[in-house]
């Protein structure tokens, strides 16, 4: 009795490591099965999703080529109509050959039907394939005449987003430049003033000068003999004044603010013909230069003077008394901006 239960006893023992590693190596097993599930469910999912959304496109491209091409499957509607009623015609002719195989008579004529039959149907299929044909080649051609839409549009877009960005900058540029003019402007004539006023205070005591709006008005009696061009002794004394005047203005006025004096030559509407004037063109440009070089050797800066010739053709005043003439005879200085 005791034997037994030790060779008993002895068989488990033996038997039961066996038992667990097999467990052990089946649980290793199925947990590794399990691990590649998930990792092969995980990269599934993944090329679901781009499957799923590369249909979206696909579908809503076949709904757009379908609009065009409804005409050939119409056509191909058509034939294959014509196809399935042929073939029909031919099942019927040869359901006929077979019950009328014993009339000799009329088995000729039979076989030329169905063979009429059959080179018609030939013809009818090798129609449908051409059709089909054409059906293929009209989708490649739509799509890449839809790829070089796609490419033109981005570029398109990619444009109109650059220049929406260039007319935004363009517009805060110009509001900015608008800002800065406008206050030049006003700077500009605050020195204006104080330059016409210090002008009428050195020339207080001449009756010939005058203001008329924003320019100052040198008849041209006092700079000039008649018909010349070269200062007189009593306008150099004039431009001496001035002179002295603008360079005190220049030092004063900021350098951002692009300022110029503007002279003026003006004649009368009597014509002049000399061998020195040809015209009052030459003559006015000729009284205006003369002055604007003397403002320069007298220290004004080149940079700051203008000379216009008008000739007689922007009068004070209308008429041909004398006095009238000699008023639209004159030098005219205007401080402005460039």
């Amino acid at each position: 009795m005791a034997l037994s239960r030790s060779r008993r006893s002895t068989t488990y023992g033996e038997f039961w490591p066996g038992y667990v590693d097999v467990l052990s190596t089946l649980l290793l097993v199925v947990t590794f099965l399990m691990s590649v599930f998930m990792v092969s469910q995980f990269y599934v999912s993944q090329e679901a999703a781009g499957k799923d959304t590369a249909l979206r496109r696909l579908t809503r491209q076949i709904a757009e080529i379908t609009n065009l091409l409804s005409l050939e499957k119409g056509k191909s509607k058509t034939i294959e109509d014509e196809l399935a009623g042929l073939q029909a015609s031919l099942a019927t002719l040869r359901a006929d050959n077979e019950r009328l195989t014993g009339l000799a008579g009329l088995s000729g004529d039979k076989d030329a039907r169905i063979a009429a039959l059959d080179k018609e149907l030939a013809e009818k299929t090798s129609m449908s394939s051409e059709a089909l044909a054409k059906v293929d080649l009209l989708n490649q051609q739509l799509l890449a005449l839809r790829r070089q839409m796609a490419a033109l549009q981005e570029a398109l877009n990619a444009a109109e987003a650059k220049d929406k960005d260039s007319q935004a900058r363009i517009a805060d540029l110009g509001a900015r430049l608008n800002v800065v003019l406008a206050r030049q402007v006003q700077e500009l004539q605050r020195y204006r003033s104080d330059f016409f006023g210090r002008l009428r205070e050195l020339l207080r005591d001449r009756k010939d000068i005058r203001v008329v709006g924003d320019r100052f008005v040198f008849q041209s009696e006092v700079l000039f003999p008649s018909g010349q061009a070269t200062m007189t002794p009593e306008g150099l004394a004039a431009m001496d004044q001035l002179a002295a005047a603008i360079v005190e203005l220049e030092r004063s006025i900021p350098k951002e603010i692009d300022w110029a004096l503007q002279v003026d030559g003006h004649t009368d509407a009597r014509p002049i013909a000399s061998p020195q004037f040809p015209s009052n063109w030459e003559l006015s440009s000729a009284r205006a230069t003369s002055v604007v070089k003397y403002l320069i050797n007298r220290g004004v800066s080149p940079r700051r003077l203008v000379a216009a010739g008008y000739g007689e053709f922007q009068p004070l005043e209308e008429g041909a008394s004398d006095d009238t003439l000699r008023r639209n005879r004159r030098i005219e200085l205007k401080l402005t901006n460039r």
